[in-house]
C-alpha cells in the first residue's frame, strides 16, 4: 500500500477531525460516547494545528486515511513532555487505513521531526490501555513505558506513558 505522510492541509481539516472523531468512538475510547466533552477537541483539527503540526497519512489515490498531532517542546499541547521532549498526540487511523501501515508510518513521521529538533532528547505519549494496537506499534518502534509518569487527565482515566531516548 502506497502511504505517504505530509502537514495536514486546511480543506483536510475536516476529514481528520471526522476519523479522529470516528477512531476513538468506535473503539469505545471515550467514557461518554457522543456526549464526552473531548470529542469536540478530536474534532479541533484547526486548533490543533495552530499549537502544534498535525500530519495526516495520504493514500496513493490522495484519500486521508489517518493522522497525528506533533507537538514540539513548549507547545500548548504538551501534556507530559519536559523541556527537552517532544511529544505526540491523537494518533488516529481510519478502519479501511488500518492494517497497512499508516499507524506506523505516522508515528516514524514523529519520530524523525523530534530527532530534526536540536537539544529533544526524547519522544513521548500517551495512551488509555485499551489500545494494544498502538502499543505493539510503540514498542516495535523503541518505545518503553514509563509507568512512573503515568497519569490522570480526568478522574477515572489512566494513561500509560511511552518514551523513545532518541
Amino acid at each position: 500500500m502506497d502511504i505517504s505522510i505530509r502537514r495536514a492541509l486546511p480543506a483536510e481539516y475536516e476529514t481528520l477531525g471526522d476519523i479522529t472523531a470516528r477512531a476513538y468512538l468506535d473503539d469505545g475510547l471515550l467514557t461518554y460516547g457522543e456526549d464526552d466533552p473531548y470529542l469536540a477537541r478530536l474534532r479541533d483539527v484547526a486548533g490543533r494545528a495552530a499549537a502544534a503540526e498535525v500530519l495526516v497519512a495520504v493514500l496513493g489515490d490522495g484519500r486521508v486515511v489517518g493522522g497525528v498531532t506533533f507537538a514540539a517542546p513548549g507547545s500548548a499541547l504538551c501534556d507530559i513532555a519536559r523541556a527537552d521532549e517532544a511529544e505526540f498526540r491523537m494518533l488516529a487511523v481510519a478502519r479501511e487505513g488500518r492494517g497497512r501501515g499508516a499507524g506506523e508510518a505516522l508515528v516514524r513521521a514523529c519520530v524523525d521531526r523530534a530527532r530534526a529538533l536540536e537539544g529533544v532528547r526524547r519522544l513521548v505519549l500517551s495512551t488509555t490501555p485499551d489500545m494494544p494496537a498502538a502499543h505493539r506499534i510503540y514498542e516495535r518502534l523503541g518505545f518503553v513505558r514509563s509507568p512512573e509518569r503515568d497519569w490522570e487527565p480526568v478522574p477515572e482515566l489512566g494513561l500509560l506513558t511511552y518514551g523513545l531516548a532518541l
